[in-house]
């Protein structure tokens, strides 16, 4: 069963952040392409089985279904929509930070 994946602006925004944060606060526009990318990979994979990682334990998100895929130092917070087959993709993070907080932000 393939899913469509579906970016929120808000996990839009992060990714743009994320990569002119390594581009150019850390002067490595090579690896922010190379970071993305793997980033990219990882979200178009949710496509098959997106319930395959773990559930975010506290709530309210853990009641909406929303999930984290870890990749690098990184987190992807989504939430798979089985019923319409569709996958949201939330935010996406640095991994180091505190989620809970980011996510009051939402």
């Amino acid at each position: 069963m393939t899913f469509e994946v579906e970016l929120t602006e808000k996990a839009d925004r992060d990714l743009r952040n994320i990569f002119l944060y390594i581009a150019f606060d850390l002067s490595a526009p090579e690896n922010a392409e190379r970071q993305i990318n793997r980033l990219w990979d990882a979200i178009l994979s949710l496509d098959e089985l997106p319930e395959r990682y773990r559930r975010y334990e506290d709530e309210p998100w853990h009641s909406r279904g929303m999930r984290v895929l870890p990749i690098d130092n990184f987190v992807i917070l989504y939430i798979p929509y089985l019923e319409e087959k569709v996958v949201r993709i939330i935010a996406v993070m640095y991994g180091g930070r505190d989620i809970g907080e980011q996510l009051k932000k939402i």
